[in-house]
């Protein structure tokens, strides 16, 4: 059965941070076949609204909000000055979707990207507490803009708090709020999870939104990751959404350094685009054999 799916590219694929210049991607990402596009909010005030919106109506592009959290956007930090500068954040970022057209802003926005540490039961009870009560709030915030939160677990290396799909569904059962909703990253899966459609399964309606890479983060179809299975569980939940490319640029110094991509993963981006959408439009229409 065919993955009734669109398709869509982050901007993180060719350059970092999203400002007035990477909105000349735009045709590239149209004309290549991508019905959306992931735009990475580092910086808000680099994000001109009018202008994005007459590009994306122009190359018939929907866009996709995607947090960008490090060491100071902490809603689980000790010092609450930390909550508010993520809170103000994302009131920037819900802002940037509503009036983009967008129907969420995802991430993992429940800690700082790279908090990775050997804590203990006590800190982090309390640093769960602190997601738990902070993205409630957070929640109050986007159902005022319109909007929903798709939170993303993140491998053990990025994150000590939400490794997992069941972690992170615990999350959300804790956060007991409607706009909280489930993105899963196929990169940190092939990481975490003893299967991929076991993951899928229990996000279940609550998935909103899909991203993928390989599992060594090149090219989609290249590596080990087990896309079978994955799709098997794309397929019972209906699954109706976009599923989008996310990998990194090496030739943008602190964008790799932050994800550890020291060497290209593809001849160039474009044929990192290129040859993944293949894939996975192979892949969603039957035309996808194991390897």
């Amino acid at each position: 059965m065919a993955l009734q799916v669109s398709f869509g590219v982050s901007t993180w694929l060719w350059t970092s941070p999203f400002n007035r210049d990477t909105i000349g991607l735009f045709p590239k990402i149209k004309a290549m076949g991508f019905d959306a596009v992931e735009i990475p909010v580092e910086d808000p005030s680099l994000i001109h609204i009018p202008e994005v919106k007459n590009a994306l109506q122009e190359n018939g592009l929907k866009p996709i909000i995607c947090g960008a959290f490090g060491p100071s956007r902490d809603l689980t930090h000790d010092d609450p000055k930390y909550h508010q500068i993520c809170f103000d954040y994302l009131e920037s970022c819900f802002k940037i979707a509503a009036e983009l057209g967008a129907d969420f802003v995802a991430g993992p926005m429940y800690s700082a990207v790279g908090k990775a540490r050997l804590v203990s039961e006590e800190q982090k009870k309390t640093e769960w507490e602190r997601a738990v009560n902070n993205l409630y709030k957070v929640c109050e915030m986007a159902a005022g803009w319109g909007q929903d939160i798709a939170l993303e677990s993140l491998n053990r290396f990025e994150t000590d708090l939400i490794n997992n799909t069941k972690e992170l569904m615990q999350l959300i059962d804790d956060i007991n709020h409607p706009r909280a909703k489930v993105l899963l990253d196929g990169f940190h899966l092939s990481i975490e999870e003893r299967s991929m459609e076991e993951a899928v399964l229990l996000a279940g309606k609550k998935l909103i939104h899909v991203q993928v890479s390989e599992n060594h983060r090149g090219i989609p179809g290249t590596g080990q990751t087990h896309w079978d299975s994955f799709k098997k569980g794309l397929e019972t939940v209906g699954y109706r959404g976009c599923v989008s490319i996310e990998s990194f640029t090496p030739n943008v110094q602190e964008l790799a350094g932050a994800v550890c991509i020291w060497k290209p993963l593809a001849p160039s981006q474009d044929y990192f685009a290129e040859q993944g959408l293949a894939f996975l439009k192979d892949w969603a229409r039957d035309r996808f054999f194991t390897h």
